[in-house]
Formats: structure tokens, sequence, C-alpha cells
């Protein structure tokens, strides 16, 4: 049963592994950035003006809030006094395309080397640092969900149901977060983006990334998934977290005394 579990957890390892792989070989990910940035963008403006929704309930003092968290200062209401047919989708437009000319003024003085380099570091660090969260958020949801089935619910499937809603806010804050940082930083010189390239790479090297879930290493190789579950390394902090009459966080089924916590 607690292979069940840890197969959604590593179902979505797999996708961040895979992400993170790519990031690490693709020499330029500007394009990655500029797309979550266009998405997260649209997410604000639809939020604060809903599609189709009469001006009248459209939240532009809400929105002019949330976009300075992106260092943007959009004068949404002279564009509607101006305007006066300006649609939502426009308003978007706007505000996107301001984004993106604000963002390539800031970065014209630096090589782009470096740049590319820079917005590397941030997602890295951004992305390990949500999925340790992320996988404690499983373990905590894991160890409450045999409650649903009190209430005529199926755990495994409430499990795999509320994993798959956490995974993709995760993915929601992944973007939201590594695009505010990016539209925030002030850096001028190439000289300035390589020192904080070096400072974002140490701080994320604690997670380097011995991404746990459980017993399970998520940088492992696929490999190392593979053994039989007696034959994993468990690493220290799962070995503190279980009882020796618990069953054993590797997933053989067996009680921990009688596994990895063999005296």
């Amino acid at each position: 049963q607690l292979l069940e579990y840890d197969d959604v957890a590593n179902d979505q390892r797999k996708v961040i592994y895979g992400q993170r792989k790519e990031l690490l070989e693709a020499q330029d990910i500007a394009s990655t950035i500029q797309a979550m940035r266009q998405d997260v963008l649209a997410i604000e403006v639809a939020r604060a003006l809903p599609p189709d929704a009469p001006e009248e309930v459209w939240d532009m003092e809400g929105l002019q809030h949330a976009l300075r968290e992106f260092s943007l200062d959009c004068p949404i209401r002279d564009w509607l006094s101006a305007e006066s047919t300006l649609n939502d989708a426009q308003v978007l437009s706007r505000v996107q395309n301001m984004a993106e000319t604000a963002y390539q003024n800031k970065i014209a003085p630096i090589e782009p080397g470096l740049w590319h380099g820079y917005e590397r570091a941030v997602m890295l660090q951004v992305l390990d640092s949500h999925w340790r969260e992320h996988l404690a958020a499983l373990d905590h949801l894991r160890q409450g969900i045999h409650l649903r089935g009190y209430a005529q619910k199926n755990p495994k499937q409430e499990y795999k149901r509320e994993a798959f809603e956490l995974f993709g806010l995760m993915l929601d804050a992944i973007k939201r977060e590594v695009t505010r940082a990016l539209c925030r930083v002030e850096i001028t010189t190439s000289e300035a983006v390589a020192e904080a390239t070096e400072r974002v790479v140490e701080e994320d090297e604690p997670g380097q990334v011995s991404y746990q879930h459980g017993a399970l290493a998520v940088g492992d190789s696929e490999e190392t998934m593979d053994e039989p579950p007696e034959k994993r390394v468990l690493s220290a902090e799962a070995r503190m977290r279980v009882g020796r009459n618990d069953p054993c966080p590797c997933g053989s089924g067996k009680k921990y005394k009688h596994c990895h916590g063999r005296l």
C-alpha cells in the first residue's frame, strides 16, 4: 500500500527531474522564461478583470497593486480614459508588452550568456525549493488520508486527486516566483550578474537535490529507483522520522525494525 502512494510521488518526481535536466542542458531558456512571464501576467489580469465581465466589476486597483509585484506600473485607468472600449484581452496585451519592453531594457547592457546563466540559476533554485515543500505537503497528506475512509471515500483515489492538485499549484507557484524574482532584480552590469549567479548557486547547493520523499532520493537515477525496496538507501531524515514498529519507508511492506531498522 505504501508503494502505491510512493508511485504518485515518483511519477511527479520524473516530471520535475525531466524539467530540471532540460534546464541544465539548455543553452538559452529565454523563451521558457518569457512564456512563464506571459502566463503569470495573464492569470493576474484574469483574476482582476474577469473575461466578459462588465467594466463596473473590474478591480483595477487590485490589478495595479498585483502588477507592482513584478515591478510594473501600468496606467490602466489612463488607458481606459483614453479608450473606453478597451476590453480585458487588450489590457492583457498592453500589460504583457510593457513587461516585455521593461525586461529587455533591463538586460540590454548585460552580456547575454551571463544573464541566461542567472535565469537558469534562479529557476533551479525556485524549482528545488518548491519541490521540497511539495514533498512535505505530500507526506502530510498521506499521513491523514486514511481518515477519508470514514467519509465513504476511497483514500487512495483521494490521495491521487489531491496530490495532482497540489502538483498543479506547485507549478503555478514556481512560475510566479521565478517571474517575480527576475522582474524585480536590479542588476546593471555583467560583473554583478556573475556575482549574483554564484550566490544563487551556492544557496541552492544544500538541496542538490537530495529531494527526499520518505526514503527515495529524487535525484537518483532510474536504476536506483528500480532496486528492490530492501536495498534502497534511506536518508538520515527518513530514519529519524520513523518508529521501529512503523512500516519501513523503503516500501517493502515490512516493519522498520525488521527491515532498514534491523539492529
